[in-house]
């Protein structure tokens, strides 16, 4: 199921809810009580380092950096 996240339109406070595709746009209760309008915002997130592939190494090959993703030398290894 999809994680959404909803912001409240009086105070823009964010909560995030597991819902089925079919209700991603439907009205959310408001978690405290308070009777706040809350509307589904465009998820956004933030990306560390690179992706790894099952070996552990970077994807791609090399990432920019004094080393290699395999631990050698960058262009010891013929990656880059």
């Amino acid at each position: 199921m999809p994680l959404y996240e909803y912001e409240s339109v009086e105070d823009g406070e964010v909560i995030e809810l597991l819902r089925p595709m079919k209700d991603a746009d439907l009205p959310v209760e408001d978690p405290a009580g308070r009777g706040r309008i809350f509307r589904r915002r465009m998820s956004v997130f933030g990306v560390a380092g690179g992706a790894e592939v099952s070996s552990g190494q970077p994807a791609g090959g090399h990432v920019h950096s004094a080393g290699c993703g395999c631990g050698k030398p960058m262009g010891s290894c013929g990656l880059g």
